[in-house]
């Protein structure tokens, strides 16, 4: 009897066991295990918070100018909001005392790179140096270290990621986008907020934006009335025991 083979199964058999061949031979001398051809796990930086409560996370990222930052600090304490400040090294090198002030008025600061630039395009060291560079004079000035990482440009990949975690700390970004950066009038950017605002969102302001101070005096009575809380990014986020889905929402893990 005859067996008639396709001489295309013969090639794929065949390269079915050099494969199967070079990864048993790169175990056996590497020590290491075979790696499988496949599509890799791709990371995510938490985007907001799944919870029952009406908490929001207001975050304030400071790469330039700090004219409107003592202001900000005053409104939160008026209208008993929390908040965290993303900060860029250069911006706490330039301004050490507002920095200080952020940290004395209870104020949570987190890291967002020292020279803010595109860090998909850096090595593992650059990246670890943009951020633990940070850590360090944050430690230094305020004498906490931050514990949550803001990626510049809202730019990420895995290997952001697992450098992130490595320096255990958890990358956020967020949930609802102000826009403030664009010029938008105060009310403008109020109502883009509070039409977007869910439970445990993380909302994204920059301190220094043109409108910021005519938006917020809008915006953090409604939330309190609305019921919604504004507390810190520690206050929302989970750094252990959590999941965080394709889409950036973090959840318990049960």
């Amino acid at each position: 009897m005859f067996i008639v083979v396709k001489k295309k199964d013969v090639f794929k058999a065949l390269a079915i066991a050099i494969t199967a061949t070079l990864l048993i031979a790169t175990a056996a001398i590497g020590g290491i295990a075979p790696v499988y051809l496949a599509n890799a796990k791709r990371l995510v930086p938490v985007y907001s918070v799944e919870t029952e409560e009406k908490v929001v996370a207001l975050t304030f990222d400071a790469a330039w100018g700090a004219d409107k930052t003592r202001g900000i600090i005053e409104l939160l304490e008026k209208y008993d909001a929390d908040g965290t400040f993303f900060l860029v090294g250069f911006w706490i090198d330039k301004y050490p005392e507002e920095t200080k002030l952020i940290a004395e008025k209870g104020l949570e600061i987190g890291n967002h790179s020292n020279n803010h630039l595109h860090m998909s395009k850096l090595q593992n060291d650059e990246i670890k140096k943009e951020i633990e560079s940070v850590n360090v004079r944050l430690q230094e000035l305020t004498g906490k270290t931050p514990k949550y990482f803001r990626p510049p440009f809202g730019e990420y990949d895995n290997k952001l990621l697992e450098n992130v975690a490595a320096l255990d700390m958890v990358g956020v970004q967020w949930s609802v986008d102000s826009l403030d950066w664009k010029g938008l009038s105060g009310e403008e950017i109020a109502k883009r907020v509070l039409s977007r605002v869910h439970n445990g969102a993380i909302i994204l302001f920059h301190n220094n934006s043109d409108h910021v101070l005519d938006a917020l005096p809008i915006i953090l009575p409604k939330l309190k009335a609305d019921g919604y809380k504004c507390v810190s990014i520690d206050e929302l986020v989970m750094t252990e025991n959590y999941i965080i889905d394709n889409r950036g929402v973090q959840h318990r893990n049960a």
